[in-house]
């Protein structure tokens, strides 16, 4: 899944930490291979043509045919770098957005009223996670696909639930 957890402990008692991402479904080095194979089949028409004016009046479409894909493909990347961060305190829960194009956001609350709420239906994609507290309702998770936002919406309820019970008196 394109998330994951990590726990700490602070002065202000233990902290659980979500980290979200994007599918990135080609890796860097995929792309190179991409583009690698892409440049190969369109210069291997080009092979009968050497030697003849033909070849330089085909060669900068090809050029720019690569140029596009590769634009599109860095594009891509560029709109995919965009993340999420959700940590849940004792005391204060914080979500910070960060955005690919714009200003990252934030939005805080405390702890005891912070709710996490599905929506099976109306919002803008089916199982839409949201966070209530401070009189405001943030999204989480919308680039995820729909069993990854059903299985978030649980992980979240349960660290609410887990951080908010009292701490084990030891004596």
């Amino acid at each position: 899944m394109p998330y994951q957890w990590s726990s700490s402990e602070t002065s202000h008692g233990d902290v659980e930490c979500l980290r979200l991402w994007p599918h990135r479904s080609l890796p860097r080095w995929g792309f190179a291979v991409f583009i690698l194979i892409t440049c190969v089949m369109f210069t291997m028409p080009l092979f009968p043509l050497l030697g003849t004016a033909t070849l330089w009046g085909l060669l900068p479409f090809l050029v720019l045919a690569v140029w596009g894909v590769w634009y599109a493909l860095q594009r891509s990347y560029r709109d995919g770098a965009m993340g999420e961060e959700l940590t849940i305190g004792r005391e204060e829960v914080h979500l910070r957005r960060t955005n690919a194009r714009g200003p990252a956001q934030e939005w805080e609350s405390q702890s005891y009223w912070t709710k996490v709420h599905m929506h099976p239906t109306g919002g803008p994609v089916p199982h839409y996670v949201t966070l209530k507290g401070k009189g405001r309702e943030v999204e989480i998770g919308a680039f995820l696909s729909e069993d990854e936002r059903k299985a978030l919406y649980g992980e979240i309820a349960e660290a609410l639930k887990r951080i908010g019970e009292p701490d084990p008196v030891v004596g």
